[in-house]
């Protein structure tokens, strides 16, 4: 049952009443009865029809929830095609993927499964199914990660509306639909896209089993979870503390009940997590890909390494144990997040993609739990705000103070805990604005949004500078109107009232969004590339095409850490593979028609001929696979057509045997020029 903000002398839920507010309305409305002489069949076929489109609740609701996913999959469909293959290292995956079934278990960067990409697969494996059934493509690719979007944005009404009415649903579902960093990722390849989806429906469920202490929807909410890990490893897990405490402080069972029933969310992730990581460590290394990030072929080396604990100190494993990101060397740089600190997520780096409400978020939270702070433990709302609360304040944290690599399109984890916290606050709230303390806030709360959208605005001073005055003024208007209940005064007529309250909302909702649903628009009509896309009225992403991105310090031989135009002789100057090049690789039988040092320029290579190349040393060449050794055995059968000179980070100069490999290939074959590329011909 929804409640409003009460006074601190009452204790009790306050119900709203469905005649007057329809945002809490989810009555069942009396069913029509049949007129006299009416066609009983009829009726009967109008009847099923009704409750088709309607169900049982008012008229408004299912269509304006209909009209909500609609216009999101517009807008993360539009155009989507301009996108192109976007970050080539995931396109590369889910290509082989669609070829080989190894590859799509075990997320192949090659069809050939030399050598793995730096993450989990499971981000790689619906696209790479659709690839399957519809022909690999960009849009077989990109058009499953819009859909995505699509889903999060309907399991968030979902799990809104249960908490706090379908109007609530609604506003939360169109903030994360046009929050920045959302429609980025959803029309992107990387795995963001498919961990948000889990995220949100991990909260859907565990929203569903603290209403009746239900272990069954916790132990479903672990899988997902699990799942989630799969997705992007441990930021999966960044989640459960909020949807820990909020099932243990709320659930309608007893503290110990309550304990088990968290195992049981425990098991869920274990099974799923446990399951898949078993199969990898078990398969015999003959029978998969190198794990690439790992010095040793191990996911769990990946998981506590490179993609763990590293991200947050700062020393990261496979590529040398080198201090990389927000805390090394690129502390100051845009792409990698800007200088560690509490002011991180509204900063030059972070600000623009998510930061637009959420200072507003992080005032509707204290509000909310000071406002609820009598209710009865069980409160729905008040668990919410924990659950939400939770999410935000804990991945915000990791986020803000993380020494290792980080980039801006992290911060689309945020965005739903961002979105509903926004759309509960806000809307209970306003429910309760005859309490002074309460209407003070909300407007306070409009205001803050109105001026931070005017700040973020202004760091692009060209793009549209009336933006940042109109949101000023309406946020200034709304307040005023909040703060004198203008919709309320009896100096305005009864039937002017409605109008009143309608125009009040209106201010205050484009006083909050309209900064915010501009940069999303701006944002939509931008193809992006690369490694490290960013949101704007300008595309920008460091390693397009191709991307690089990635972990600092590895330059290609040209020095510009470009992906393949960097002077590496591999690309022309649009960046795309050489013809002459492209032509030689796909006339080779081998099963690898080459190798080149660095996963960017292998991914490339791979898109453009439909080839499998290796990729010496994994991401940035600093992994220890091939061996020389193992290169060696791989020449001697025949297996790899060409080695292809230079490549991106690392250029062959990386650890792990890849300066090894170079040093014996040039001092073994002849080198020839092809294009504007120096090849070695490996087999006959």
């Amino acid at each position: 049952m929804s409640t409003t903000v009460t006074p601190p002398d009452r204790t009790t839920d306050q119900t709203i009443d469905p005649t007057t507010d329809p945002s809490a309305s989810t009555a069942d409305p009396a069913p029509p009865r049949a007129s006299t002489g009416s066609n009983p069949e009829r009726t009967r076929r109008t009847g099923r029809a009704s409750r088709l489109l309607v169900g049982n609740q008012p008229r408004w609701i299912r269509p304006s929830a209909a009209a909500l996913l609609a216009f999101t999959a517009v807008l993360y469909l539009w155009n989507l095609e301009a996108t192109g293959y976007a970050n080539s290292f995931y396109a590369a995956a889910i290509q082989a993927g669609t070829k080989d079934w190894t590859a799509l278990l075990f997320g192949s960067l090659d069809a050939g499964n030399a050598i793995t990409v730096d993450k989990p697969p499971a981000a790689l494996w619906i696209p790479a199914l659709v690839g399957r059934v519809f022909g690999f493509s960009p849009l077989s690719m990109l058009v499953p990660q819009a859909l995505m979007g699509v889903a999060a944005v309907g399991l968030l009404y979902l799990t809104v509306k249960r908490i706090s009415g379908p109007a609530t649903g609604l506003l939360a579902g169109g903030v994360l639909a046009l929050t920045p960093v959302a429609a980025l990722m959803f029309r992107f390849n990387n795995p963001d896209a498919m961990l948000t989806l889990c995220l949100v429906l991990a909260a859907y469920l565990t929203t569903r089993a603290i209403e009746k202490a239900g272990w069954k929807w916790l132990a479903a909410a672990g899988a997902v979870i699990g799942l989630a890990f799969l997705t992007k490893m441990l930021q999966g897990f960044l989640i459960v503390p909020g949807l820990a405490l909020a099932y243990l402080w709320a659930a309608p069972t007893n503290l110990g009940k309550r304990f088990l029933h968290l195992l049981a969310a425990a098991s869920g992730i274990l099974l799923v997590a446990g399951s898949y990581i078993s199969l990898f460590q078990l398969t015999p290394v003959t029978g998969r890909p190198y794990m690439a990030g790992s010095e040793a072929n191990s996911f769990l080396e990946l998981t506590f390494g490179y993609n763990g604990l590293g991200r947050i100190t700062g020393v990261e494993g496979g590529g040398g144990g080198m201090p990389v990101g927000g805390g090394g060397g690129m502390g100051g740089n845009v792409g990698f997040g800007g200088a560690a600190g509490i002011a991180r997520m509204f900063g030059a780096s972070f600000g623009g993609e998510v930061s637009w409400l959420l200072p507003s978020a992080l005032i509707l939270l204290v509000a909310g739990l000071w406002f609820t702070r009598r209710e009865a433990r069980t409160s729905r709302t008040r668990a919410a705000l924990v659950l939400w609360g939770g999410w935000l304040l804990v991945t915000a944290g990791i986020l803000s103070f993380m020494s290792g690599t980080v980039h801006p399109y992290y911060a689309v984890a945020l965005a739903p805990a961002i979105a509903t916290l926004v759309g509960i606050g806000s809307v209970e709230l306003w429910r309760g604005r005859a309490y002074v303390p309460a209407r003070i806030t909300l407007a306070g709360t409009v205001l803050a949004s109105s001026v931070w959208s005017a700040v973020l605005l202004g760091r692009d001073a060209t793009w549209l500078p009336w933006i940042r005055v109109a949101v000023v003024i309406l946020g200034v208007l709304a307040a005023v109107a909040l703060l004198l209940r203008l919709d309320s005064l009896r100096a305005v007529p009864a039937r002017f009232r409605k109008a009143a309250t309608a125009t009040v909302v209106a201010v205050s909702l484009l006083a909050g969004g309209l900064g915010s649903t501009a940069w999303t628009f701006a944002t939509t009509a931008q193809p992006h590339s690369g490694s490290i896309p960013t949101s704007g009225p300008t595309a920008s992403a460091m390693g397009a095409p191709g991307g690089q991105g990635g972990r600092a310090g590895f330059a290609g031989p040209g020095g510009s850490g470009s992906g393949l135009a960097d002077g590496s002789g591999l690309a022309d100057g649009s960046g795309t593979a050489n013809s002459e090049l492209t032509a030689l690789l796909k006339a080779s039988t081998a099963k690898w028609s080459g190798i080149v040092s660095g996963a960017s320029q292998a991914a490339s290579l791979e898109l453009a001929t439909g080839t499998s190349v290796i990729a010496l040393g994994g991401w940035n060449g600093g992994d220890p696979y091939p061996t020389l050794v193992q290169f060696q055995e791989m020449v001697a059968n025949g297996e790899i057509g060409y080695f292809i000179s230079g490549g991106g980070m690392g250029g062959g100069g990386g650890r792990g045997g890849s300066s090894e490999v170079a040093t014996w290939v040039a001092a073994n074959f002849e080198a020839q020029t092809v294009g504007n590329s120096t090849v070695y011909k490996l087999t006959d």
